[in-house]
């Protein structure tokens, strides 16, 4: 999941309004405004529970669950949602403080209080899903409600990050009488506080939304109603926006079908392509219970081989740049080391990596990647990624696929000794990109407990409220990786969505942790 400081940007393409009928306008008063969005993804919810996702299902907790804190569109620092205020109330960051906005209540009539948002993130620990958000809180130690309105938590050590991560849907609200303390909530219903009420639900194909008429926070919503469908691959996505069938598209599109929805032919169907800088980054986890990826050399000697330009022109035509770190370009503390240790591809020097370890027969790997959480052109990366490794003759892969909620539990269990993963940030801070990736319990399910980097680099950085002033941690972090090879980055990708030409918002729809909003949409009108 997150970061990302960043803005975002619109193609000039998208920022003229088509005169379909001679002459346009937005009208804020016509009912065609508030007409009900449709929206396609092929990123469907692993769960409704916020307990138990630290995935894409963020996507749609966003817009119906309400945070203390969020990040608004153009914001790099969490501003108030639910919470009317919150602050640090101690110089070491040990001791942060909410109150909350007056009224609140959830869409069952409970009152949104000080004992429903500690219910809510306490359930998070109790609970303790291995596919859940709990590794976010690792510093929390406790909370105390003094009164109705006001919350206080209590961390184990000084975390300036932790008001980034209540800014999350990690930290979403729910009503404690729906959503047991000790246990996920099975079925196909929510009870939030968010911008909208799910008013039904149909797993792997789509959410009905309509607004909350009771919500009080930052979303201003420019529409009435949203549906989203879920599909389970890209080509029916792009078919059904070009049916107009649906109003727009986010997440899971392949470099080609971009490529074919900002030519003139699509334009000439009413399709527009709204061009987003991004910070989703791609990387293999390496898991050390398997015999050959727990030898450094075999790793280490993937990392020399692994032709991130060739993967990048040959799959992603453009849509992506090769990345040599866990913390992308645009990131504050971003560097090359990946880069810097074993430079451009090269055969020659992984045989002689191997040759020096005393591996001198073929390695013999299983990768494995998801089928349908990061779209279609995932299948194509692994191809090419056993295709560079197999010419090498160092090297026979095999590749595996699974869908991603069987995919999910393999990863985190220890099945897989090598995999494919994405990372959407957080939130927007480079903590995000280091942190989750380490400790006992970590976000790819293989412990991995460089010393210096969790009793020295991350603590030192988060007694920082500055943010920016931790840089030389940060970088000093990214070298350990680049060492130990525990993570191998591989591209950067830019966000697209696409969208009917008579949709408007597109540009604001991503917030920094490039989740959709999709209060954002809304439908121009012509006369």
């Amino acid at each position: 999941m997150f970061n990302r400081t960043r803005c975002l940007q619109i193609s000039a393409a998208l920022a003229s309004i088509s005169l379909l009928a001679g002459c346009g306008l937005l009208s804020e008063d016509d009912g065609d405004d508030m007409k009900r969005i449709v929206v396609g993804t092929t990123s469907a919810p692993s769960t409704l529970d916020p307990a138990a996702a630290w995935d894409g299902s963020w996507e749609l907790y966003r817009n119906v669950y309400q945070t203390l804190l969020a990040f608004p569109t153009g914001s790099s620092k969490p501003q108030p949602d639910a919470a009317q205020s919150c602050e640090f109330t101690d110089a070491a960051s040990q001791a942060y403080r909410c109150t909350l906005r007056k009224g609140l209540k959830f869409s069952n009539g409970e009152p949104l209080d000080s004992k429903a948002v500690k219910h809510s993130l306490d359930r998070i620990r109790t609970i303790g899903s291995n596919v859940g958000p709990k590794g976010l809180f690792g510093t929390l130690d406790k909370i105390e409600t003094p009164d109705a309105l006001t919350v206080v938590f209590h961390l184990n050590t000084s975390d300036a990050t932790f008001p980034y991560v209540l800014g999350s849907p990690a930290a979403s609200l729910v009503a404690p009488k729906d959503y047991p303390a000790d246990k996920v909530r099975e079925g196909d219903k929510v009870t939030g506080s968010g911008p909208y009420v799910l008013d039904s639900y149909k797993e792997g194909a789509e959410a009905v939304l309509t607004t909350n008429t009771s919500y009080t926070g930052f979303a201003n919503r420019k529409n009435k109603a949203v549906t989203i469908r879920y599909f389970a691959d890209s080509p029916k996505m792009v078919a059904a926006l070009k049916a107009k069938e649906i109003d727009a598209t986010y997440r899971g599109l392949s470099a080609p079908e971009i490529t074919d929805l900002q030519t003139p032919a699509a334009h000439a169907l009413g399709v527009q392509v709204v061009e987003n800088v991004g910070a989703e980054i791609r990387y293999l986890v390496f898991n050390p219970k398997d015999p050959a990826v727990a030898k450094l050399p075999v790793r280490q000697a993937i990392a020399q081989i692994v032709d991130r330009g060739a993967l990048v022109s040959k799959v992603y035509q453009g849509t992506a740049e090769p990345l040599y770190s866990m913390v992308p370009k645009g990131v504050v503390g971003h560097k090359t080391p990946f880069y810097d240790k074993y430079g451009g591809a090269d055969v020659a020097k992984a045989k002689k990596i191997l040759r020096d370890a005393g591996i001198t027969q073929p390695v013999e790997l299983t990768f494995w990647y998801t089928t349908d959480r990061y779209g279609s052109s995932t299948a194509d990366e692994f191809t090419e990624l056993k295709r560079q490794l197999d010419e090498s003759q160092l090297f026979r892969i095999t590749l595996r696929s699974q869908p991603w909620k069987t995919f999910q539990t393999g990863y985190k269990s220890g099945e897989y000794p090598i995999f494919g993963r994405g990372w959407f940030p957080d939130f927007p801070d480079p903590d995000n990109f280091i942190a989750p990736f380490v400790g006992k319990e970590n976000a790819v399910g293989t412990p991995y407990e460089p010393n210096e980097i969790l009793t020295e680099l991350l603590p030192k950085t988060r007694r920082e409220g500055d943010r920016s002033a931790g840089v030389q941690e940060f970088e000093q972090a990214q070298k350990i990786f680049a060492e130990d090879v525990r993570l191998l980055p591989l591209w950067q990708g830019k966000l697209y969505v696409a969208a009917r030409e008579d949709i408007a918002g597109a540009e604001r729809a991503l917030d920094p942790q490039t989740v959709m909003q999709m209060w954002e949409f809304y439908r121009k009108t012509s006369w």
